[in-house]
């Protein structure tokens, strides 16, 4: 059956997978020879398919936040500290960000289900070999080689889903996308937690083996391929950075990252001198549920409201941390603080991926790869940060330091109207142009 994606209009260009040339058409003229994307129905979002990806990204976040959870039985099985049972999170995030840029850069030109079926076949082993080895070493192996297509598919998620719809509907179908990653903060790992206390945490990470590999079938079924890029299309990295709105993207990924894992990190220290060292599970809880509802905000209104979002998100959490920071021992305002935290980062990943994929048209994948990479930094520099002023002036000084963090980002987004998070006005006066 044959239908037919319409081009990208100049409002939404191209997205990750979504080049220039061969693969998609960036305006009305295609080069002769050209192939289109998979053809799909224009009203219609394809669910399936869009759910599948969101599993995927619900897989990777488990892999990557479990191990948090179940420290002392994978400390005690593998015969080594907590501290250093620790560090299969650690290595898996320097896995991502080492690898997102160059595996995005080196398979850009793969057709992109069989990229993404081997990302996916990679968690499968990874989880796999985490949940039967007894060596410490071989299972920091795993995890630094789940952590690399972690990097890989993440990249890969964004561009997926806006290439699966027609121009209007990729913010709503980015946000489906994207909903795993709450969805396994709030509700998986605290879920995975409970069953590793039932029945051991190798079991855990055996049902993500199995649920991993019934996805490779879900994605056959339901998500169609899409060729590479070619070649001669191809941008370099140092030409990506230099487009108009990818170095502002970047700049407020890595800040607003930063910021929130300053604060997630140490969110049990921070709360243990406000007298809620007992109701962490319902602080994180809360945050969880409203992380949720800041995904539903964002896929009702990314399409026509992206930079407002994110000039919301990032206000309302600098509010969040005001709130934080003076609430002292008044629980019920820890508590409303938390829940504004939640909205505001719930939408951010898509807002953020949005965002790029938009400034960058062809060059969508490699700038993906380069979120990834400012995530995964800020993931990794908010422990460090989060360490360090914990071990020095105290936990009292954790909502400050994310208040400090979030100054920039705002200024940034709000400075960046004309590229990266293009106001109203530019967008209209685009579309006429076009």
């Amino acid at each position: 059956m044959t239908r037919i994606q319409p081009p990208p209009t100049p409002s939404q260009p191209a997205g990750p997978s979504q080049p220039a040339g061969p693969s998609q058409p960036a305006g009305p003229s295609q080069p002769a020879g050209a192939v289109r994307d998979a053809p799909r129905a224009p009203d219609r979002l394809p669910l399936a398919g869009l759910l599948a990806l969101a599993t995927a990204g619900f897989i990777t976040i488990m892999t990557e936040a479990l191990p948090a959870g179940i420290l002392p039985g994978m400390s005690a099985d593998l015969g080594v500290t907590e501290a250093a049972a620790g560090q299969t999170v650690t290595v898996y995030a320097i896995g991502s960000a080492l690898a997102a840029v160059p595996l995005t850069a080196a398979t850009i030109g793969w057709p992109r289900r069989r990229l993404l079926i081997l990302a996916v076949a990679g968690f499968a082993i990874a989880n796999g070999v985490t949940a039967v080895s007894h060596s410490y070493l071989l299972t920091m192996t795993a995890r630094f080689v789940a952590g690399v297509v972690a990097g890989l598919l993440w990249a890969l998620l964004a561009g997926y889903a806006r290439r699966m719809v027609t121009p209007g509907q990729r913010g709503r179908a980015m946000a489906i996308a994207m909903a795993g990653a709450p969805v396994a903060l709030s509700v998986g790992v605290p879920l995975g937690t409970f069953l590793a206390q039932l029945v051991g945490w190798r079991f855990t990470f055996g049902i993500m083996t199995a649920l991993t590999l019934a996805l490779i079938g879900w994605v056959l079924a339901t998500v169609p391929d899409f060729p590479g890029q070619a070649r001669a299309d191809r941008i370099p990295l140092r030409r990506t950075v230099r487009i108009p709105g990818v170095a502002p993207v970047l700049v407020v990924t890595l800040a607003f990252v930063l910021a929130h894992n300053v604060l997630y990190t140490y969110i049990a220290p921070f709360l243990a001198p406000l007298g809620l060292a007992g109701r962490v599970d319902a602080v994180l809880l809360v945050f969880g549920v409203f992380s949720l509802a800041g995904i539903a905000i964002t896929g009702a209104f990314i399409d026509r409201r992206l930079r407002r979002l994110m000039i919301g998100c990032s206000g309302g959490f600098a509010a969040a941390a005001l709130t934080l920071g003076l609430a002292g021992e008044v629980h019920w305002l820890v508590f409303v603080g938390v829940a504004v935290w939640g909205l505001a980062f719930g939408g951010a990943a898509t807002l953020l991926q949005t965002a790029s994929a938009e400034a960058a048209g062809p060059a969508g994948d490699v700038a993906q790869s380069l979120v990834v990479t400012c995530w995964n930094i800020g993931i990794a520099g908010g422990g460090v940060v989060g360490g360090l002023l914990l071990g020095g002036v105290g936990a009292g000084a954790l909502p400050w330091a994310v208040l400090a963090l979030l100054l920039p980002a705002i200024v940034v987004t709000v400075c960046a109207r004309g590229h990266g998070f293009p106001s109203p006005a530019v967008r209209r006066e685009r579309e006429l142009a076009g």
